[in-house]
């Protein structure tokens, strides 16, 4: 069992997906509303488009500012998929991050709390 990061209440809760750089699919939200949630442990989960993942967390620091690291797997449209990405608290109280698929693609995002 991993120690509880004091970052980690920083990202707890559930965030809707507001804007996306590139999504291959179209709309976001064809499957469920477009989001990413922090369980404020070591875990959590993301959907958008026609994918949706589990999350595997690390809260800390980047540039001053807290920051979570995670990796992922899931499925879209049914087929498996694996990845990572990271999230930073920016402007607002929006969250800034990006999203890589493994071997393809990616997508910067904005996120506002639920």
């Amino acid at each position: 069992m991993r120690r509880k990061s004091a970052f980690a209440a920083v990202f707890k809760g559930r965030w809707r997906i507001a804007e996306m750089d590139m999504l291959a699919s179209g709309d976001p939200d064809i499957a469920e509303p477009a989001h990413i949630s922090f369980s404020g442990t070591a875990d959590g989960d993301r959907a958008f488009g026609g994918l949706s993942a589990a999350l595997d967390v690390r809260y800390g620091a980047r540039d001053g500012a807290a920051c979570a690291e995670f990796t992922w797997q899931g499925f879209d449209e049914g087929d498996p998929v694996c990845g990572r990405g990271w999230a930073a608290l920016g402007i607002a109280g929006r969250l800034v991050g990006h999203i890589f698929v493994h071997n393809g693609d990616d997508s910067g995002f904005v996120a506002e709390r639920e």
